[in-house]
């Protein structure tokens, strides 16, 4: 049984080396170490992630649950605990901190008594996920109090940032799959595909230990990444590359995979959440109209008006957040499928298989009221009037895909590209937010955006949005931060990483005023991109090329 003493130590030296080489070889070192049990553990826990998508548990731990359950363990008021939040910013630091100068209850026993395992703490975070009802505050406070009570101040550290699910030691996605390639001697992109096709690192690097992981494959009610799409340059050229395309409406809704399992159907959104009970007519249509018994279909849920023309974006996001009186926002803002992709068929994967004979499969199951209308053509006059026919209709542009591609999950390439009328956005994470003065005291008024690093996971500001911002959208957006605040430092805040921007600007400029060395001149709100995952953020890397395709188009004019 390995302790959580040594997990916590773990990260500390990941924390304080700068070589993601090195930080690999450490997580490396530790994971070959683990049980079983353990190693489907572990990896989630180093990147700050505690479950899996398919197992539809959340912690549900804010900061002022952490900061509650911390004050019972160690007998401090919160004011002292508001003191040091200001000072560090870093609420595991404060765990640490007042772990350190606790008051002693009677059960305090991590002297001298049994450690904290790595399975205890993760009991533990399963008790907090799973309590409900009127007594689920409480009880999520008594669990987590219960680990701090035992906890040394290393511990502490890292049970308070696990707990709010935040790390901040520089690994990511990238790098835990580079550790487990390393740890048990398999390839990274065997690692990579696994982890796409399960959306679960510990179930992959057990299957890595076992010496297993080409078994894995896409499994029923456990949702896999989604394939993505590239932005084309325009229509003659997204031809020149595709030759003959299957051509689709880009619709102007939220993306939605559908698992269906007998007459049981699921439902999961782009960030892989379980978003069933929210959405009922999707799972009424999917029942009716789709001949399979069991399924894992891909799709657009799109909000439609009485003119018949979608709604706006936000509207549909409403529902995907609502948990109660959904029927009556149902009403309101009523929703329509339209498939276009079939990733799984009555008990086989179909990923290998090109688009052409995964259209054909799902049309031989689906009615055609569910299907997104699509069309053959390597002609540039057919693609364009599709374009216009959904620029007309309402919606985003043209999908044109290689009909011979297989499926893809969680890579974004040549072989779906989209055609759309707007200048780039960046999609940004919120990271802070300051209040706003005069009648807008009561509101959070601007927010600071970071993009990410992708090997090490950490987020890199680039400045400050401002604009776009109507009092009502920042009631909306100060109600959804409420939950998410870390620490307040006077008028400004640091912000949980949750939520997604999608950002316009008028330039990118290189600024030594920012981590990420870069500034956006001008941003405004585009729209709150709640159906993305952080680890779909725009990175660096995309910032730095368009800061560089900027210029030289500047200086060509």
């Amino acid at each position: 049984m390995t302790s959580f003493l040594s997990f916590a130590e773990l990260c500390k030296k990941v924390e304080c080396v700068s070589s993601t080489l090195e930080k690999i070889d450490l997580v490396a070192d530790f994971l070959v170490k683990l049980d079983e049990s353990e190693l489907s553990v572990a990896p989630g826990f180093i990147m700050g992630t505690i479950f899996s998508s398919g197992s539809d548990l959340v912690m549900g731990v804010g900061p002022s649950i952490l900061y509650e359950a911390l004050a019972r363990a160690c007998g401090c008021s919160p004011e002292q605990i508001s003191s040091m939040l200001r000072a560090t910013g870093d609420p595991g630091l404060v765990a640490a901190g007042v772990v350190q100068m606790r008051k002693p209850l009677g059960f305090a026993s991590f002297i001298g008594g049994e450690q904290l395992s790595i399975s205890e703490v993760y009991q533990r975070f399963l008790a907090v996920a799973h309590a409900s009802g009127k007594r689920s505050h409480d009880t999520k406070i008594k669990n987590l109090q219960f680990l701090f009570s035992q906890a040394s101040p290393l511990e502490a550290q890292y049970i308070a940032r696990l707990a709010i699910e935040d790390m901040r030691i520089g690994v990511g996605e990238g790098g835990v799959r580079d550790a487990i390639s390393k740890a048990f001697a398999m390839s990274a992109e065997d690692v990579e595909r696994a982890y796409n096709l399960t959306n679960d690192m510990g179930l992959v690097a057990v299957s890595a230990k076992r010496g297993t992981l080409s078994n894995l494959s896409v499994m029923l009610n456990h949702p896999i990444k989604m394939m993505l799409a590239q932005l084309g340059e325009g229509i003659p050229a997204a031809l020149q590359e595709l030759g003959t395309a299957a051509m689709e409406w880009k619709f102007d809704g939220a993306r939605v995979q559908i698992h269906k399992d007998g007459q049981k159907v699921r439902i999961f959104s782009r960030r892989l959440e379980n978003v069933t009970a929210s959405l009922p007519e999707i799972v009424s249509a999917v029942k009716a109209n789709i001949r399979a018994n069991s399924a894992i279909l891909d799709g657009e849920a799109v909000a439609i008006g009485h003119d018949e023309r979608p709604m706006a974006f936000q509207e549909i996001l409403k529902r995907f957040r609502r948990k109660y009186n959904v029927e009556k926002l149902a009403v309101q803002i009523p929703l329509r499928l339209f498939l276009f992709d079939l990733i799984y068929l009555d008990g086989k994967s179909v990923i290998d298989q090109p688009l052409k004979d995964r259209r054909a499969l799902l049309e031989t199951i689906a009615d055609p009221s569910l299907l997104a209308k699509q069309v053959l053509s390597n002609s540039p006059k057919v693609a364009e009037q599709i374009y216009r026919q959904a620029l007309d209709a309402g919606h985003e542009g043209l999908m044109l895909k290689n009909p011979s591609s297989v499926y893809a999950p969680g890579k974004r390439g040549k072989n779906w590209l989209k055609i759309k009328p707007v200048m780039e956005t960046l999609d940004l994470v919120v990271i802070g937010a300051k209040w706003g003065e005069g009648r807008r005291a009561s509101l959070l008024g601007s927010y600071r955006l970071g993009c990410l690093e992708p090997e090490t996971g950490m987020l890199l500001d680039v400045g400050w949005v401002a604009t776009g911002l109507t009092d009502e959208v920042l009631s909306d957006l100060t109600e959804m931060f409420k939950g998410l605040i870390v620490v307040e430092k006077g008028m400004e805040l640091e912000l949980k990483p949750a939520v997604i921007f999608e950002v316009a600007y008028e330039e990118i400029q290189k600024s030594p005023n920012y981590s990420s060395g870069y500034a956006l001149r001008f941003p405004r709100l585009v729209a709150v991109r709640d159906d993305k995952s952080i680890e779909e953020a725009d990175t660096i890397e995309r910032v730095i090329a368009l800061y560089k395709a900027q210029r030289g188009r500047n200086s060509s004019a």
